[in-house]
């Protein structure tokens, strides 16, 4: 007899992408997916620690399924994912109707430790870090989802120890998958449906830097571009350090590459990316956005930024707001500093207020919703090639796609376009998406 499983995902694509690896496992093994947890035998976070805030959404979340658990306490509650990784035997501590903890690096182990658990009914936990060469075998065949878009990792991991982030202590250190291995996953998700296939990496731009026999990122995106059936084309995450004129001029010559890029700057005050260890300056970072703009007229650029980092001063502020003002982005991830464990940042002196930071971080966001709103509303009464995903969160008959610029569009039509491009006016600006319809060809 099938069992039940509920599962919850949290952050980043990557965690996406591990999610999908997880149902595919536990289906492998007779259970089956269910949309409520009271419904389910086996309830799993995979989460995101990125951010303290998101630690405690966590823990917060966890408290839901107590109830259940106390009816029937056969249910076993599993955490995976950042959290999971960096917690380990605390969880265990802080939760003690928790049954299993597993880590990033043992997502395959997965449905043996549900079996522990079912048979020995003790609670477990594993966050060992595996060595590379074992790593590189745990990418798995994917199975046939019903989804336009896909996530495909390229790279796992990042040995850039930026002063603030977490990852690298509970991703590990960066390895590249075969490239030949990567272009053959695409081709298998294009084969089951998939028109847009986005390449993931915590680092996405490194690919390849630690292998001599490996291509580089750039020479990647020429061999996915080429798969017979892929229409569209993205990459994520990018580290502007590693963002290489090869890469930049990608975005000239690569039809099904996206006109959109996802820069993090984090900070515009060259002191404070100093402290941040992010290897650039904020003329380096303009240099390449310069570079994009030439090559490429029409990218549209998104970002992420830390406001109140330990020891951030109003000029080093104004820093920032300055550079957002010159290079324009169509959005920005707007971030307050939040200290996270085993960072070099956790230790550095901060005599800022929370006010005070709350207040810069007010007068950011209100920059760039001028900004994003001056650039959105230039698409009004604009044509626009929209690769349409599936039936439309507003409905009334709606379905919705996205543009280049990764900008949702909901609009009248049927459910035979899903999967095609087709040509949208725009004939709404909303502030997160547009209102659009259906017209002829241009």
């Amino acid at each position: 007899m099938k069992k039940a499983f509920y599962l919850e995902t949290f952050g980043c694509q990557m965690n996406v992408v591990d999610s999908e690896q997880i149902v595919d496992l536990l289906q492998q093994v007779d259970y089956v997916q269910v949309p409520s947890p009271d419904q389910a035998d086996l309830v799993l976070l995979n989460t995101c620690s990125v951010r303290d805030k998101a630690e405690r959404k966590v823990y917060g979340h966890l408290g839901r399924f107590k109830p259940i658990k106390d009816l029937r306490p056969e249910l076993i509650i599993a955490v995976g994912g950042c959290v999971a990784q960096q917690e380990g035997e605390r969880m265990l501590e802080k939760v003690p109707y928790l049954d299993l903890v597993f880590g990033t690096h043992n997502i395959h182990h997965l449905p043996q430790l549900v079996k522990q658990v079912e048979e020995q009914r003790k609670r477990g936990v594993e966050i060992d870090f595996l060595d590379r060469e074992t790593r590189l075998n745990l990418f798995p065949e994917r199975t046939q989802r019903d989804s336009v878009t896909r996530f495909v990792t390229v790279m796992q991991g990042c040995d850039n120890f930026c002063s603030y982030c977490i990852v690298p202590h509970v991703r590990g250190r960066e390895i590249s998958r075969p490239s030949r291995e990567v272009v053959t996953e695409v081709e298998g998700l294009v084969a089951q449906g998939a028109r847009e296939v986005t390449l993931l990496g915590q680092n996405v731009n490194s690919y390849g830097n630690r292998d001599d026999s490996e291509l580089s990122f750039a020479q990647l995106l020429e061999q996915v571009h080429d798969v017979d059936g892929l229409q569209r084309l993205r990459f994520a995450t990018s580290h502007p350090k590693d963002l290489t004129d090869e890469l930049i001029e990608c975005f000239g010559r690569l039809e099904k590459l996206c006109q959109h890029i996802h820069l993090p700057l984090q900070s515009g005050s060259d002191r404070i990316l100093k402290l941040m260890n992010r290897g650039y300056t904020s003329g380096d970072y303009l240099r390449k956005v310069e570079y994009l703009k030439k090559v490429c007229p029409q990218i549209h650029l998104t970002t992420d930024i830390i406001v109140g980092f330990p020891g951030e001063t109003e000029e080093d502020f104004q820093a920032t707001l300055d550079l957002v003002e010159q290079v324009s982005y169509a959005d920005a991830y707007t971030f307050l500093y939040s200290p996270r464990i085993e960072t070099a940042a956790a230790k550095m002196y901060d005599d800022q207020t929370g006010p005070q930071k709350q207040e810069r971080f007010d007068r950011l966001l209100k920059v760039q919703q001028r900004i994003s709103a001056d650039i959105w509303r230039a698409d009004a009464d604009r044509t626009l090639p929209v690769l349409v995903e599936g039936v439309s969160k507003q409905g009334n008959g709606q379905i919705f796609g996205r543009t280049e610029w990764n900008r949702i569009v909901n609009f009248a039509g049927t459910e035979d376009l899903i999967g095609s491009i087709v040509p949208v006016r725009i004939v709404k600006v909303h502030r997160n998406s547009h209102l659009g319809e259906i017209t002829a060809p241009q």
